[in-house]
């Protein structure tokens, strides 16, 4: 009994302590000990002009390309070009066996001289039979059959000289020149082949680089949605009839020199729903090549108030877009917005929102519509006019 006793003494000190102990952290606690309100980053909107662009896929296209084909038959027995270099208009690039060409050009030269001979001889006789038949030398008969032959010879040598053309163009085939200036790619043939046999044989491509096409297309629906809103007066158009282009190249680079928009295609390809647009862009330094994927980026209208917010600002659910606005009490909300387009990382948003107000760019976790935060300054980019990271007010 003594020894509960005595432990009893030695424990109540200890429970006194820890009792004050406890009442002293309620008391701390319902004084004000409650955590503070979560510190979210905001950006305050502010309307601006946008020039809005689209990005949409291309091909590098030549300007010109010109196939280089044998079109007569033989063996080859020269390249007298570079492969890869540049070359000019008639620049000779093959020489193909002119041997056959050569005779035959000959043989006709041959039947012109005969024929010239001929058209002599008869023009000689003609002129001789006049003064007899006034004469009554020869009979009308005789001097018409001289006339005739004269006619005759004259039509044979029109047909040997087409013939000697004829030849002589056949002869012009054994060398093969570039029919445009431009860039040369590597020969199809060797020397020693047998081309132009029955078919016109390709020998080798020639192309203008510079400058060179991008092809690329847009979505009927796109385009559509463009004119309306140029025509409500929504947006203003960057140029008379036209718009700027800039190139993306797959390595992400922004190709340095812009390029100028030629035309829309007047129809809509039915498989694909898209119109064809054409841009032509410089190319000295040849970086541009046929083939090559590229993004082109159109600049195509400028519109006056755009708000541009931050893509990850804005949250989707089953509703809808939304976003977090932080009201003047410091209080958060959801509010529904309407997506127009994206303009690189941010959202241009058409409806929902207005100059001044504050949203909430990242942090979402933390919140709950109604409860206090603590706006700070979001830090990162907005990359357009109509909208920047601000200070929280």
């Amino acid at each position: 009994m003594r020894a509960s006793l005595r432990l009893f003494s030695l424990l109540l000190p200890l429970l006194v302590s820890l009792s004050a102990c406890g009442d002293k952290n309620a008391a701390a606690q319902g004084a004000g000990g409650t955590p503070p309100p979560p510190a979210v980053p905001v950006i305050t909107i502010a309307e601006g002009p946008l020039a809005l662009s689209t990005e949409l896929p291309g091909r590098i296209e030549a300007l010109r390309v010109a196939q280089v084909r044998a079109r007569a038959p033989g063996i080859v027995l020269q390249r007298v070009f570079t492969e890869g270099s540049d070359v000019k208009a008639g620049q000779v690039l093959f020489k193909i066996d002119p041997a056959a060409f050569q005779a035959s050009f000959d043989s006709a030269s041959a039947a012109v001289a005969k024929a010239e001979a001929n058209l002599a001889q008869a023009e000689l006789k003609a002129k001789r039979y006049k003064p007899l038949l006034e004469a009554s030398a020869v009979s009308q008969q005789e001097y018409d059959d001289a006339v005739t032959a004269q006619k005759q010879a004259a039509a044979d040598l029109a047909t040997a000289r087409a013939a000697r053309q004829s030849a002589s163009i056949n002869l012009g085939y054994t060398t093969v020149t570039a029919p445009i200036a431009g860039r040369i790619g590597r020969a199809l043939v060797t020397e020693g082949a047998l081309v132009g046999q029955n078919e016109a044989t390709p020998m080798a491509l020639v192309q203008q680089l510079d400058p060179v096409y991008v092809t690329i297309t847009q979505p009927a629906t796109d385009l559509l949605k463009l004119k309306r809103a140029l025509a409500a007066g929504q947006l203003k158009s960057a140029g008379k009839d036209q718009a700027k282009v800039s190139l993306v190249l797959d390595n992400g680079e922004v190709y340095g020199q812009p390029g100028k928009l030629l035309f829309s295609d007047i129809s809509v390809d039915e498989s694909s729903g898209a119109v064809t647009v054409r841009a032509e862009f410089p190319n000295k330094n040849m970086a541009l090549l046929p083939g090559m994927y590229v993004r082109a980026r159109l600049d195509t209208a400028v519109k006056d108030a755009a708000i541009v917010v931050p893509q990850q600002a804005v949250q989707r659910g089953p509703e809808g877009a939304s976003v977090f606005v932080v009201g003047a009490d410091n209080k958060v909300g959801q509010r529904p917005v309407v997506v127009d387009q994206a303009q690189g990382n941010n959202w241009v948003i058409a409806s929902g929102l207005k100059a001044g107000e504050r949203i909430v760019v990242e942090g979402f976790q933390k919140l709950r519509p109604g409860a206090p935060v603590q706006p700070v300054p979001w830090k990162g980019p907005v990359g357009a006019p109509a909208a920047a990271a601000a200070s929280a007010r």
